[in-house]
């Protein structure tokens, strides 16, 4: 019975649809009301973000704070994951001076408007592979709906690449200083299961639900007093980080921008040759080949 109540749902609210880009963009944009959606879309890249799709994301962040009529907003990956960070062979092939690692007037991180305060609530619609910079745009959110088969994790710590879209003071903040440094030194994989333990998980559901149960709760809060809501929800945010969200988030950068010129390209290079890939945390240093190996590997290509 739930189940047909939630999928008639659904086929409503695609019947109310607003669809503000393209099928073939990186981000979809949607408006469901007084939800929107917004769907990285890159599956074939496990929808890692690139700084295009940063940009627009950003953009549609933007316009859906100043969007009188939509109150909710619901992130969410397209093709069977949420988001595996930023893209590592845009880095490896990157000028590193073009990268955004410097100041700017509006504090944008390489995953989007994560150094932001957004003024409005989002869910996390999370699915597969939250991992990275992926996992960081989920903590951005107020909530997090988690399918039963995904996987989140500091995944980045195999290739030098540091947390620098809000990762460590979110992370810190909701879940206390051990059980993120376990994770953060660690890089381990975390189920959802543990995820839900941890305070992380919101809800936990069914794979292939995520999004349909994000749109569900995120109505749920659009049928509330939203002067009330959101003044609630700011005081909570400033309790939990007693006002030095600010000076944590641009210490976090500080002390991690470097990084990026000192190893982060080098180990973006390392997972576009393929060591470490599908979340392995061994082999991670390259092996010397002797030059006769190296001759054999050139003739056979």
């Amino acid at each position: 019975m739930y189940a047909r109540c939630l999928l008639h749902r659904l086929q409503l609210c695609r019947r109310m649809t607003t669809s503000t880009q393209d099928q073939n963009a990186t981000l979809i944009v949607e408006q469901l009301g007084a939800v929107t959606t917004f769907g990285i879309n890159r599956p074939e890249k496990r929808n890692c973000i690139n700084q295009t799709t940063a940009h627009a994301l950003k953009v549609a962040i933007k316009n859906f704070e100043d969007d009188e009529t939509s109150l909710v907003g619901v992130i969410h990956g397209i093709g069977g994951n949420f988001c595996a960070g930023y893209d590592l062979k845009e880095l490896a092939e990157s000028d590193i001076s073009v990268l955004n690692i410097q100041e700017d007037e509006e504090e944008t991180g390489f995953m989007g408007p994560t150094r932001c305060f957004i003024k409005k609530p989002l869910i996390a619609a999370v699915s597969g592979y939250a991992v990275a910079g992926g996992m960081e745009l989920a903590l951005m959110c107020d909530l997090r709906v988690v399918e039963e088969t995904a996987i989140m994790g500091v995944y980045c710590r195999r290739f030098g690449v540091p947390l620098m879209d809000g990762g460590t003071v979110r992370l810190t903040a909701m879940v206390g200083l051990s059980r993120a440094m376990d994770l953060i030194l660690t890089g381990r994989s975390l189920s959802a299961k543990e995820a839900f333990e941890y305070g992380i998980a919101n809800r936990i559901v069914a794979c292939g639900t995520s999004l349909g149960q994000a749109i569900n709760l995120a109505m749920s809060l659009t049928k509330f007093p939203q002067k009330c809501l959101l003044a609630d929800r700011k005081s909570t945010y400033n309790a939990a980080f007693a006002t030095t969200m600010d000076q944590l988030l641009k210490y976090e950068k500080e002390e991690s921008k470097h990084i990026i010129l000192e190893e982060s390209v080098q180990g973006a290079k390392k997972f576009v040759s393929g060591i470490g890939r599908h979340g392995t945390s061994y082999n991670l240093t390259e092996k010397i080949l002797p030059d006769w190996e190296k001759s054999l590997i050139t003739e056979n290509k």
